[in-house]
Order: C-alpha cells, then structure tokens, then sequence
C-alpha cells in the first residue's frame, strides 16, 4: 500500500528515485571494485616477493591482503608468514589465494618470523608490510622507481593511520604528519631517514640476506636494519607519495604496548649502533636530537617546567609545554591541506600534547632501565 501524504500526492516517485539513485552508486562502486581489479590484473608485474608477518591477525589481513593486489604495480609473490595464530588468520590469507607458510613454532617476534620466510624467497626485491597496514592503489608503482639506484639498498614510504577517532589514533595522526611531512624529507634530502618503516618498506634481496635479514637482537628491528645499512654503505630512500595505512592504537593499552616496544627498541639501538653512528654524517646528528628529544626534553616537561613555576610562583612557566606548537602545527597543517583534512589536524592537535607527554614518560623509563639499570627489555608485544 502506498502512503499517501497530507498533501494528497504519492510519496512513491521519490521513493523510487532514492532506490533507483542508491542502486546507481552500488552499481558505480562495483565497476569501480571491477575496474581496479582489471587494472591490477593486466598491470605490469614487479620482481618483488611481499612478506607479510601475522599472529593473530584475522580481523585486518585480508585488507591488505587486497590492497596488494589491487596495486597498479603488481608484485611476483605475496607471502604470509602465519606465526603459530589461534584465529582464522591462515583460513583468511588461503581464502585469498596467497602463499601461507608456518614455522614450526611461534618465532616470538615480527623479525623472526620475516626471517623464517626470507630464505624462500626468489625475487631480486623482497618488501615488508605488516598484517594491519593497507596501500593506497599506486603506493608500490611509486616506490619501487627509488631502487633503481643501485646505491640505495632500502625505500621507505608515507605513513599514517588508517582510523583517526580516538583521542591516541588522533595523536598519531598529528605526529605522523609533522614527521613525514617535515623531518623525514629533511632526512632524505640529506640522503639519511632514520628509519624505513617496517610496516611498509623495500629491500634489495641480496643486501637483506648480506646482512642477515632483520636482526633480532633489539625490539625495533626497522631502525636496527636501516642504521646498519648506513654503516655498510648502502642508502635508504624515503618516497612521500607512497602512502600506507596501518591500524594504530584505539586506546591506552595497546599504545602503552607499542610505545614501550618503541621506546626500549630505540634506546637499544642506539647502545648498539653508536660507535658506527660517529662515522655517519647527519645520522649522527638526527640521532643525537632524537636521543636529546627523548630524555633530557623530557626530564624538562617532568621536572623543570613544574619546578619553575612552584618556585617563582608564576603558572607563565607551564606554558613550555605548549610554547612549539605553533611551529609544530605549520609542517601537519600544510600536510593536511595537501591531503584535503585541514579540520581533521586543527581537531587532532590537542590530542597530539597528550601523546607527547605520555611518549615521554615512556622514553624516560626505558632510557632509565636500559642506560642506567642496563636491564634490556626484549618481550615482543603487539602494539594495535
């Protein structure tokens, strides 16, 4: 029966014009799905063999599983390295029709479990992308053109969070645009990014294996890679077009999970390498500022700020912790008008302060227990 409205007209034609208009966009969006897919299926194919390391990961591989192979540049080889999952994350990737392999027990870690599968791979390039992290469509065809170089043994590309809701994925966001916006170019204009980024990067096949794949020896196993390419030689390109999306903490457990992996695995990179950074020029400089931002600065937003205001009794002082962010905002905010998100960064700026701290606090204590009480922290914990 149709309704018939006070007006004495049927609602009917505009009913079926949503009908037939929401039926249009279903139709477009599947053409487009189409689209991509014969794209991807007649795309050239690149000589790269992708490891994808996953432990419990059935929620998310499938997205990036997907993504893999809706890139315009398809790769020889998508293998994932399921590390001993009790969920559905071996069902999930074999549904979607890619290599599975397990090792014959849980490797511990996700540098184990990508050096399990090194040693089958057959392609000149192998590329590491974690089991949350999605590509945009064109993110391999961009990055792969940085290897022609035979000098650059590594590329990276730009990260950032998949979802920005929670006031931490919000943080992250912040701080994703001001570091790959700002400090990663500056370091690739110098031809030294202090780190390619584990959940997306590129690798000479040869140069891994020379190096004994992902070195299991600290908890930041990227950084650990990156700085002993430096010492060997070998350049790391950073490619800002090549856009990734991996899925970061919605809340305070799992960032205090990843942060502390963080915060140990730099410190414990930085013990390790330090002797062979000297030699490196800018390097040196990059992780000297860095060590500098993660300890003594935060000895100065924990101690000194407070002190200074109780003693002259004069709130002004807190105003140290807000005081650079101005500068700070201009690099996200030139980031976010390039991307189309300008309210996105202005709305996700205060969350940003709070990570701050809490980044801090967490760098202190890992400097703390791995300088000073030299008790090394070496559980891998999964950070999302």
């Amino acid at each position: 029966m149709i309704e018939i409205p006070s007006n004495g007209r049927s609602s009917f034609p505009r009913w079926r014009a949503a009908l037939e208009l929401a039926a249009a966009r279903r139709r477009r969006s599947s053409t487009a799905r189409r689209q991509r897919l014969h794209r991807s299926a007649d795309a050239e194919v690149a000589p790269v063999t992708v490891l994808i390391p996953a432990y419990n990961e059935g929620a998310s591989i499938a997205d990036t599983i997907r993504s893999l192979q809706e890139q315009t540049l398809r790769v020889a080889e998508i293998i994932v390295i399921d590390d001993c999952s009790t969920d559905e994350t071996p069902a999930v990737a074999q549904a979607l029709g890619v290599r599975v392999m397990r090792p014959p027990r849980n490797t511990g870690s996700k540098a184990g479990a990508q050096n399990f599968a090194l040693q089958f791979v057959e392609t000149p390039f192998t590329m590491a992308i974690d089991a949350d992290t999605s590509l945009d469509p064109e993110a391999i065809a961009r990055l792969m053109p940085a290897l022609q170089d035979s000098a650059v043994g590594a590329a990276c590309g730009f990260v950032l969070p998949r979802h920005v809701r929670t006031i931490w994925e919000r943080g992250r966001y912040v701080e994703y645009l001001f570091a790959f916006t700002f400090y990663k170019q500056v370091q690739d204009f110098y031809g030294k990014p202090l780190i390619a980024s584990g959940c997306f990067s590129v690798y000479r096949t040869e140069v891994l294996r020379d190096h004994g794949g992902w070195g299991t020896r600290t908890l930041a196993e990227d950084m650990d890679l990156t700085w002993s390419l430096y010492q060997s030689g070998h350049g790391v390109r950073f490619v800002p077009d090549a856009v990734c999306y991996p899925i970061e903490p919605h809340n305070f457990a799992f960032m205090s999970k990843q942060l502390k992996r963080w915060s140990h695995g730099f410190v414990q990179n930085v013990r390790l390498h330090w002797r062979g950074l000297v030699h490196v020029p800018f390097l040196r400089s990059a992780v000297a500022v860095s060590m500098w931002d993660a300890t003594l600065a935060a000895v100065v937003y924990f101690i000194a700020l407070p002190v200074l205001a109780i003693a002259f009794s004069n709130p002004w002082f807190l105003l140290g912790y807000v005081i650079d962010m101005p500068a700070m905002a201009i690099p996200v905010l030139i980031g976010a008008v390039k991307r189309g998100e300008t309210m996105k960064a202005l709305a996700s700026l205060p969350a940003f302060v709070v990570l701050r701290v809490v980044n801090a606090m967490f760098f202190l204590r890992a400097a703390w227990t791995e300088l000073v009480l030299r008790k090394s922290f070496r559980v891998y914990e999964k950070g999302h």
